[in-house]
């Protein structure tokens, strides 16, 4: 049975963070706005910022460390803030599951999820349909061949009988990406797949894995093939620093073993944190006025005083 204590603790924990938060998204929502103003970014169409930070406010709520600790009060207040600001530079929604924010330490980090990685495609990689994958199997007649004067792989022939389907006789995997009027095909063999596996922190043995092999392949194969349409387009410099052949869409289950198995980060640097502060923590009277001025470096990269 809980002590009294420890029951008056909890809400006051709560109330600190809901605080902790605000702060740090009304600091992020009015550098967004400055940059926005200056030329410096450009969110995507039918994008609410507003609405896209309420949601990631509440998956926050519920995530934890590795030691079981409250992500918003156990992660810096800089690392909550470019957590957020990433997010909203891919233009990924929470709610739809396209991102999922997980502890590395006292760092938070914004890990594009599997629908993410599509929906990020579409919009800026010049995608024009949904990927489509498919998955070979010992006995399947298939043939592909590569253009040599541009090197897009085309499916030729596949040709798969009912009885071969067996999730312990997968050869390999396919995508098929259609931008404009281009038809462009990614091809990774059952061994390219599961050293893809070995970069996650369940190594491709997560019962997703075991059990639904199959599909676990086809989601691996079209987020290389999306992520390439990724980093080929124009705002590529947004997504550095994310592996190109990690599968990213994380059950629960890997999420749990993600943030229990996530290592302490190194050579990391925080980002300066102009500190907002709400009402109930300052008179309006005393509030300083803080004015500051970002810029844009010649590669396209944001720089400025902090979030």
């Amino acid at each position: 049975m809980e002590s009294k204590d420890n029951q008056k603790q909890e809400p006051a924990a709560q109330a600190k963070a809901v605080v902790k938060f605000e702060n740090i998204s009304d600091s992020v929502l009015s550098k967004i706005k400055e940059f926005e103003a200056n030329g410096t970014m450009k969110l995507p169409p039918n994008y609410i910022v507003e609405n896209q930070i309420k949601s990631a406010w509440l998956l926050m709520q519920e995530a934890k460390d590795k030691n079981g600790n409250a992500v918003l009060q156990a992660c810096t207040r800089e690392s909550i803030a470019r957590c957020l600001l990433d997010m909203v530079l891919q233009g990924l929604a929470p709610v739809k599951k396209q991102v999922y924010f997980i502890a590395y330490g006292d760092k938070l980090t914004c890990v594009r999820s599997y629908f993410g990685t599509v929906a990020l495609a579409k919009r800026s990689g010049g995608i024009t349909a949904d990927p489509m994958a498919n998955v070979i199997y010992e006995g399947d007649e298939f043939t592909y061949e590569i253009d040599p004067a541009t090197g897009i792989i085309k499916i030729v022939m596949h040709d798969q009988k009912l009885e071969n389907i067996d999730i312990n006789k997968i050869k390999g995997a396919y995508c098929i990406l259609q931008k404009g009027d281009k038809t462009m095909a990614t091809v990774m063999t059952i061994a390219q797949i599961r050293r893809s596996w070995e970069q996650g922190a369940t190594k491709g043995a997560s019962p997703a894995h075991k059990n639904f092999t199959d599909e676990m392949c086809k989601k691996t194969v079209i987020g290389r093939a999306c992520k390439m349409a990724i980093n080929a387009s124009d705002d590529a410099w947004m997504y550095e620093g994310m592996k190109d052949d990690e599968s990213t869409d994380i059950p629960a289950e890997q999420r749990n073993e993600a943030i229990r198995r996530a290592p302490e980060p190194v050579n990391t640097e925080d980002v300066e944190f102009e500190e907002v502060k709400t009402a109930r923590e300052t008179p309006a009277a005393k509030q300083p006025k803080q004015q500051s001025k970002a810029k844009a470096e010649p590669d396209g990269k944001i720089q400025g005083p902090g979030f």
